[in-house]
């Protein structure tokens, strides 16, 4: 057996604080989250709203067949600009003339008639004075006169007829503008019962943009003060076109059945960008607000059902949680409508790491370092 070894007291107590637990340490504290801020702004501010439409041509033609013939030549490119009074389409005149010339031929005749009336006349007038022809023959020689007359004015207005239709074998543009494809080519039969269709003009410069408001909308509009004359045109792929337009107030009219207004603006187009039938939205402006509140958009949190939160920072540096109402997005700032106060400090970077409650360390926010070295995201 081995011997029992018996420990002095001393020894004991000595021992005993190593066999039991170690004393538990506070975490270290995280130091205050860095953020930069901006404050809310109070200015004056413009709102717009973006209306979609179409485009649509100020002046449409249709260059029909107003007499029937055989068409000969097509005289115009297509797709091209034509001026008002140039040649378009040709007819075959020789029907056309042969007319002319019978119907002149008719107005001569009549013309010759007329002639032999008259002096026919002067000699029953001289006669019946003596007693050598009756009253009645006089008289109807008269009668003839009056007829062979009328007879000279109805050949008159064939031949102008005739000379007209003969004029319609030049088919002429009416107006000036860009003219699309032919719809019929030559040697087709044109303007026999019906005046055929053969291409359409539409003036392209300026050209119009048709779209709808609500009435409340043109109302308020109206009574904002905002210069009404002057609207903006967006495209299909999202850019502004370079040309500023006017609204034509005076082609609105108000819809019993939906209540709204159809709009007109007119737009300049030289470069022939805009085309019938395009669509696109006017950016109008709806009203100006005086001493609005304004952050950027980013600094605003969008919550369940569309409510928005901002951080702000108060006096003693540390962050609080504001609910906001916002109204209407101007370029990348919100106007807020409640919640918030000009001049209060709205977190723009680095809310993610901020806590409401917790103390930050605050810096002015510059927009040239953000847009340079994007905060990098943070991760939790």
């Amino acid at each position: 057996m081995r011997p029992i070894l018996f420990l002095p007291m001393s020894v004991i107590w000595l021992l005993l604080p190593g066999c039991g637990k170690k004393t538990a340490t506070a975490p270290p504290q995280m130091p205050p989250a860095a953020v930069t801020f901006v404050p809310a702004e109070s200015e004056t501010v413009t709102i717009t709203r973006d209306l979609p439409g179409r485009i649509d041509a100020v002046r449409v033609a249709e260059i029909r067949a107003r007499v029937a013939g055989i068409l000969l030549k097509r005289e115009f490119v297509e797709g091209a600009e034509v001026e008002a009074g140039e040649v378009l389409f040709q007819i075959d005149p020789a029907p056309l003339e042969a007319a002319r010339n019978s119907a002149a031929a008719n107005l001569a005749r009549a013309e010759a008639g007329a002639k032999q009336a008259e002096n026919q006349v002067r000699r029953y007038r001289e006669l019946v004075e003596v007693n050598a022809v009756s009253k009645q023959t006089a008289d109807d020689s008269e009668s003839a006169v009056t007829i062979a007359d009328a007879e000279v004015r109805a050949a008159t207005a064939a031949l102008s007829t005739a000379e007209l239709n003969l004029g319609y074998a030049s088919v002429t543009a009416p107006i000036s503008g860009r003219i699309g494809k032919a719809q019929v080519t030559e040697g087709a039969l044109v303007g026999e019962g019906d005046a055929t269709r053969l291409a359409i003009i539409q003036q392209l410069d300026p050209i119009f943009f048709d779209f709808t408001q609500s009435s409340t909308d043109l109302l308020a509009l109206k009574k904002s003060g905002a210069d009404q004359s002057k609207v903006k045109l967006l495209l299909e792929d999202g850019s502004e076109y370079e040309f500023p337009g006017k609204l034509l107030f005076s082609e609105a009219f108000v819809d019993e059945t939906t209540g709204m207004v159809s709009l007109r603006a007119e737009f300049p187009n030289p470069k022939r960008d805009l085309l019938p039938g395009m669509f696109a939205r006017a950016r109008v402006v709806q009203a100006v607000q005086q001493n609005a509140i304004t952050i950027p958009q980013r600094a605003v949190i969008r919550g369940a059902g569309g409510a928005g939160s901002i951080l702000v920072i108060d006096d003693q540096n540390v962050a609080q949680s504001r609910t906001v109402q916002t109204g209407d997005l101007i370029g990348d700032k919100w106007v807020v409508t409640s919640g918030l106060k000009a001049g209060e400090k709205v977190i723009v970077e680095g809310g993610l790491k901020a806590k409401p409650g917790a103390p930050v360390v605050p810096a002015p926010f510059d927009p040239a370092k953000s847009a340079e070295a994007p905060a990098a995201p943070d991760k939790h």
